[in-house]
């Protein structure tokens, strides 16, 4: 006998949680390598600093602990409430960047003050910028889409916030970090309708930046250098990447196996933090190396077909969002690995979900649960014409 479903029943169907299994399931297998190399890669050095083998291990477990969440934070927040404040953000992670600037506030580690001390932990301004900037760029980007084009002073405004986070980032110094966020920056901006000329002009502009930035300190240039030719000076500007080039070359096909990594007996400096992908590399050569690229690539994949499907229900705030963070992941993975196998200069970018680092790990996994979340926004919504209803 046929029955009639309450209409309660039908309202908690329909406002069922969905969870991205294509999003997440390779999230969490990056998280698990990660803390697996961690592990690997620090046993040496935690020794030597510290008398534990097991210090950063237990951090970084604490950090995924916290990460956890941050997963939980940034899924079951409204995309409405990070769109309302998004102004909010973007001021707040200013005051930030000026606040590690100022000594005695800031914490000064290999020459660059880029963290604050936070009771005990450090946290790395930087990481943050790179969500406030996308969550603000999508907000305004949403709101003048259609006059964007036509409209310089709102071209201007835009431009105004980049150049000053950009700013303070290059007086850290964190080159790296400049570099992604310029690049998501003139990404979104194309996608956000802005005019060829207005493109073009950043172009040139971020160019001339670059080459400046790279040209006008001196260890940048050693850097690139080194880049160019590290067994040229194999002892000094060249030491880290040629350590890191060892141990790709000792990998071979298979690895040498997990744990039997020679260079992080102390050859190979930042082993468990900017070069845990040669450890990595290492311990599980060729093949291990193509099963984490691959990784990357279907989540990075998915986050590309989430930001798609946005834009086909015309709910630009998303799919400007998951856009963003998609290059913000891929692109310093990207860097990482290049700088890893010798294919790009020395900068100080973690691997997202490997390396260690608390700030990273934490905003990677914020910037998860938000893209999760979207993914079930968009997975309940019908197709509508106009504006995502996000921004008010």
């Amino acid at each position: 006998m046929n029955q009639t479903i309450p209409m309660k029943n039908m309202a908690q169907r329909n406002d069922s949680w969905y969870f991205d299994a294509k999003l997440l399931i390779p999230a969490l297998a990056l998280l698990s390598i990660g803390l697996v190399m961690v592990a690997s890669a620090s046993f040496s050095y935690a020794d030597h600093r510290f008398g534990d083998q097991f210090y950063f291990v237990k951090r970084h477990f604490a950090y995924l602990i916290i990460s956890l969440g941050a997963i939980g934070a940034g899924f079951y927040v409204s995309p409405f409430f990070w769109a309302k404040y998004s102004l909010v953000w973007i001021l707040f992670s200013v005051l930030l960047l000026v606040a590690v600037l100022v000594p005695g506030v800031g914490l000064n580690l290999n020459g660059s003050r880029r963290w604050l001390g936070v009771g005990g932990f450090t946290l790395q301004v930087s990481e943050l910028v790179k969500v406030a900037t996308v969550v603000f760029l999508a907000a305004q980007l949403e709101k003048y889409r259609d006059t964007l084009s036509d409209s310089w002073s709102q071209f201007g405004k835009l431009m105004a916030v980049i150049i000053l986070l950009s700013i303070l980032l290059i007086l850290e110094p964190d080159f790296g970090s400049v570099a992604v966020l310029g690049c998501t920056f003139m990404a979104l901006l194309f996608l956000g309708g802005s005019h060829i000329r207005q493109f073009l002009s950043v172009l040139v502009l971020a160019g001339l930046s670059f080459w400046v930035m790279a040209t006008a300190a001196p260890y940048r240039m050693a850097r690139l250098t080194a880049f160019l030719d590290p067994w040229s000076d194999q002892f000094d500007s060249g030491y880290q990447l040629t350590q890191s080039l060892i141990a790709f070359g000792r990998g071979e096909l298979f690895g040498v196996g997990l744990g039997q990594s020679v260079q992080k007996m102390l050859y190979l400096p930042d082993a468990h933090t900017d070069f845990v992908f040669a450890i990595y590399a290492e311990e599980f050569g060729f093949i291990g190396v193509v099963c984490l690229v691959a990784l990357y690539s279907f989540f990075v994949i998915r986050i590309l077909q989430l930001g798609k499907k946005a834009i086909s229900k015309r709910n630009w705030y998303a799919a400007y969002v998951l856009i963003g963070f998609g290059l913000i992941l891929s692109g310093q993975a990207f860097i990482n690995l290049g700088v890893n196998a010798g294919l790009l200069p020395t900068k100080g970018l973690t691997l997202p979900f490997i390396s260690y680092g608390g700030s990273s790990l934490i905003v990677c996994c914020a910037m998860l649960g938000m893209m999760m979340r979207l993914s079930h926004e968009l997975q309940r919504t019908k197709t509508v014409s106009g504006r995502s209803g996000y921004e008010k």
